[in-house]
């Protein structure tokens, strides 16, 4: 059990049978009246936010998250299958649970998916990887002094602006939680 008054960035706690993730906490002490703790929660299987006020003695049971590093197989139209790296079992996930990292990995490549009392809830890939640029129209010459950027397709369909000199067939690092590209490789 973790008490409101507890509350820090990044905790996970259980209520009313759902999972919040603490986003943002502020404990006040107003001159007249008790004291609080305001907060901002996401719930993490729904991704729903949420302002709620507390009193800070009270409780809430601590939400225990597990993280595993899966391998990515392969799509077949309707699921993704990640592969347990010890075990070698196979885990079927649908595109609400992979969400924004599909747009990232590439088969083979390893991601930490997260759970909830044996359940899968998200997916992360990795904070940078490296892809191959598939469609991308040929820059300029001279017009480089802007610093200018044009529309590109990765391997994976994920669109993303690079700088004029980057070509198709060039391989990219791109930050997966912005979703913007970094440098050449």
């Amino acid at each position: 059990m973790i008490s409101a008054g507890d509350f820090r960035k990044g905790v996970t706690v259980e209520i009313d049978g759902n999972v919040w993730a603490i986003v943002e906490f502020q404990h006040v002490k107003p001159g007249k009246g008790a004291a609080f703790v305001r907060t901002k929660l996401k719930n993490v299987m729904t991704g729903a936010v949420l302002e709620r006020t507390f009193n800070p003695s009270d409780k809430y049971p601590k939400a225990h998250i597990e993280t595993k590093e899966m391998q990515y197989l392969y799509n077949d139209g309707e699921l993704y299958y990640f592969m347990d790296v010890e075990t070698y079992e196979q885990l079927p996930l649908n595109h609400d649970q992979v969400e924004d990292a599909i747009n990232f990995i590439i088969e083979n490549m390893s991601v930490n998916i997260r759970f909830f009392k044996g359940n899968p809830f998200s997916v992360e890939a990795p904070n940078f990887v490296t892809l191959t640029i598939t469609e991308c129209e040929p820059g300029v010459r001279g017009d480089t002094a802007t610093g200018a950027s044009k529309p590109a397709v990765l391997e994976t369909g994920y669109r993303v602006n690079v700088p004029l000199f980057v070509n198709e067939g060039d391989k990219v690092r791109v930050d997966t939680r912005t979703g913007e590209y970094m440098e050449r490789i």
